[in-house]
């Protein structure tokens, strides 16, 4: 129900504000969010996790807390204000909401009334306890000439401090976007080992793999309860979508990598009750089937956002490297590849698939934007690369075997591109009928050919401009997407649209999986190996900011030096344009 600030109420904001000064800023400066619990409330109410809002609309957005009372769990029945300004005095709509053991003392409620691309400051209180201070923002209208993201994923909490996070509150961006991976499911079991590590004391006290409702709850809350990821969320609103460490490493619709049935038990159950967590502790709406998220938002004519599910809604399980490349023999790789081809195979579903195309065909936006998790980019490697460096593999020799292999396709190749003659052998490694180019990563896009194949082809009928927005590897990428010519051989390399990649928060990149490989030998591997990639980064964290206008798109990479210590600095690392594409022909 609607309530108006009572006298004492309005007091208080006053008093709030001069504490607080004006605005989200002040509580950045301050270094952390601030609780609001005190004075002579009989029972006082903890706001210890801050505050959210997320999945703006043009005249609504979800706001989120956690609430309880001083040492006890009953449910909590708290005010909300949705002001024009931080002091309150100008407050635009209001209510209650209650905070109960059903949903882990966590609240959440849509707040209406609102006007499109505005700002506004919202907050949480009951009596004298009353939460920080948030930002919120609605989608613009339709005449929009820029919108601006800070693009976020892989925030592993053991591993450092979310700088990323900090960073992202002190720069000027719009909105959110968290592509996944926004906890990590590890027990203490999956500790790292270096002592620097170790000594941030970040690590959760589970000895197994996080399973129950009550396990989920606690991880996000442990999240939550980080200073820089408050300060964020109080900053701007967030648009969320999970990936596989939500739940289980590399799940897929009925199973997961890491899942065993007979030491973790029903993964059904198990898959529920994080999900369940996940829609309580983030600022997301929350419908009948908490599987699906996949969901559209407009900014004004300029953008059309699409947040896609690939994990726990259609995904078929994933193919594995060693069988598709032949090392497991030939009975394998036939199968696997028969898989790999085959026509219906999954990532995001029939019904998501018509959806997402249903949305395109009608979206007047300039820009189309995919907002998933994996890389949807062909990140294609020579088949005598891969049966020799592959993720798959635990041969200490293998990074050293497949860095033999990298220099004789690329010598061979340098030698093709110069005119040179070639020997039998570097011609045979430069024939792909011989040495099939097949992606590395198969949990990403590269995995689910034919299905990547329908939506770039989709993009390319309506003639949309797209742009694909991803996460998981830790690492930044940009690429272009291009046709395989799967159904139409002549569109073979077709240009369609192009890929942004975000870094890790605190996730570590190849500097861990290729550790005797320098970050420079990484990049020049990828970039002279991959055909469609444009640039790539593989060691250092941070996110991505992108910018929109009717002429441009504009990726730029923010990093950061360090997640070992609160103390940092950051850079800009790499822009890049979103180049025009000429779909009569192959790209330049």
């Amino acid at each position: 129900m609607k309530i108006e600030s009572s006298p004492e109420t309005k007091a208080l904001s006053r008093r709030e504000f001069i504490v607080r000064v004006s605005s989200v800023s002040a509580v950045v400066a301050a270094g952390g969010v601030l609780s609001g619990c005190g004075g002579g409330d009989p029972l006082p109410i903890e706001f210890n996790y801050g505050v959210a809002s997320g999945d703006p609309q043009n005249d609504r957005i979800i706001l989120w807390t956690h609430a309880k009372y001083q040492g006890r769990e009953d449910p909590v029945s708290i005010a909300y204000e949705v002001a024009n300004d931080a002091a309150f005095t100008s407050v635009v709509t209001s209510g209650e909401v209650i905070a109960s053991a059903d949903t882990g003392l966590t609240a959440k409620v849509d707040a209406t009334g609102l006007a499109a691309g505005k700002n506004y400051f919202y907050r949480f209180y009951r009596g004298r306890s009353i939460s920080a201070v948030g930002q919120a923002r609605t989608l613009p209208a339709a005449s929009a000439t820029e919108v601006t993201f800070s693009v976020f994923s892989c925030a592993d909490y053991p591993l450092g401090y979310f700088n990323a996070y900090a960073e992202a509150a002190k720069r000027d961006s719009d909105f959110a976007i968290h592509l996944g991976d926004y906890i990590y499911e590890y027990g203490t079991g999956s500790a790292p080992t270096d002592p620097v590590i170790l000594n941030l004391n970040r690590y959760a006290n589970h000895a197994k793999e996080i399973l129950t409702l009550d396990d989920y709850r606690k991880r996000h809350a442990l999240y939550k309860s980080d200073p820089d990821s408050k300060v964020f969320h109080a900053k701007m609103p967030l648009i969320a979508g999970w990936d596989d460490h939500e739940v289980s490493n590399d799940n897929y619709k009925d199973g997961a990598q890491a899942h065993d049935p007979a030491t973790d038990g029903d993964y059904v159950a198990r898959r529920t009750a994080a999900l369940q967590a996940y829609h309580e502790w983030m600022p997301i709406r929350t419908g009948a089937d908490k599987m699906k998220i996949y969901r559209s938002f407009n900014f004004g004519n300029l953008v059309s956002l699409h947040m896609l599910e690939t994990r726990n809604v259609a995904r078929d399980k994933q193919i594995a490297i060693t069988e598709l490349a032949g090392l497991a023999g030939p009975d394998k790789q036939a199968s696997a590849y028969a898989e790999y081809r085959r026509d219906d195979r999954q990532m995001l579903g029939a019904t998501q698939l018509a959806w997402l195309q249903q949305q395109m065909g009608a979206s007047q936006a300039t820009w189309q934007v995919l907002g998933q998790q994996v890389l949807m980019g062909r990140m294609e490697s020579p088949a005598s690369v891969l049966t020799k460096l592959n993720g798959d593999s635990r041969d200490p020799n293998a990074q050293a075997d497949g860095l033999a292999a990298i220099t004789a396709y690329l010598t061979a190749k340098g030698k093709r591109a110069a005119s040179l003659s070639l020997t039998q052998v570097e011609t045979d490694l430069l024939d792909l009928t011989k040495n099939p180019k097949l992606g590395y990563n198969l949990d990403a896009w590269d995995g689910y050919i034919v299905a990547r194949e329908t939506i770039l082809a989709t993009a390319l009928q309506l003639n949309k401009k797209l742009i694909s927005l991803a996460g998981d590897t830790h690492n930044a990428w940009h690429s272009d997407l291009t046709l395989m010519g799967l159904a139409n051989p002549l569109l073979a390399n077709v240009k369609v649209g192009e890929e942004f990649a975000t870094p890790g928060v605190s996730s570590g990149g190849f500097e861990e999986y290729l550790s005797t490989f320098t970050p420079a030998q990484v990049k020049y591997l990828f970039e002279n190996i991959v055909d469609d990639l444009r640039w790539m980064d593989s060691y250092r964290r941070g996110y991505l900011k992108m910018t929109f206008t009717a002429a441009q798109a504009k990726g730029e990479w923010v990093f950061v030096d360090q997640v070992l210590s609160r103390t940092y600095s950051s850079s800009i690392g790499h822009t890049a344009p979103y180049r025009t594409v000429n779909k009569a022909t192959t790209p330049d």
